[in-house]
């Protein structure tokens, strides 16, 4: 057996609890997908145009993640969850309330977006100590969007 298969098969078994971790950030970024688009459907008020375009720039950013995540659970040997079933109850993001204002969106947004970053560090944790340095690199790269997300969206909301 060559070295790199070596390091594969230990690598690989592994992951158990990275994969966990990887489908939560699948399971958080779908429920967060269907969240934005109710948010980009039902916004109204002044700020129509600016959130109704930022909600679809953040599903967009949802669904490249979600993809990027599930592609990479895959290549590690795992299974992305893919029913809603499964990722309403590993989601860290809870479905879209009805009625809400167009800052209360806003509000709600930021909130889901520091608790993807908690499970996103979670899996940067697990990926760390599985010596998966692609998945690692992958969640760094996720959190840095989200920071400067945060960062808008806290602006639009003047704090």
């Amino acid at each position: 057996m060559s070295t790199m298969q070596t390091n594969y098969n230990t690598f690989t078994s592994n992951t158990t609890a990275l994969q966990e971790a990887l489908n939560r950030q699948i399971a958080g970024w779908s429920v967060l997908y269907t969240k934005l688009h109710n948010f980009h459907w039902y916004v109204k008020g002044p700020h129509f145009f600016t959130l109704h375009a930022k909600f679809e720039e953040l599903y967009n950013l949802a669904t490249a993640n979600m993809d990027e995540a599930a592609e990479r659970l895959l290549t590690i040997g795992g299974r992305p969850v893919a029913t809603m079933a499964e990722q309403l109850r590993l989601s860290p993001i809870k479905e879209a309330e009805a009625q809400l204002s167009a800052e209360q969106m806003v509000e709600q947004v930021v909130a889901d977006l520091h608790a993807m970053k908690e499970v996103i560090r979670q899996g940067i944790d697990e990926a760390g100590e599985a010596g998966d340095n692609a998945t690692e690199d992958m969640g760094i790269g996720f959190t840095a969007t989200l920071d400067k997300e945060i960062w808008m969206l806290n602006a639009f909301l003047g704090k």
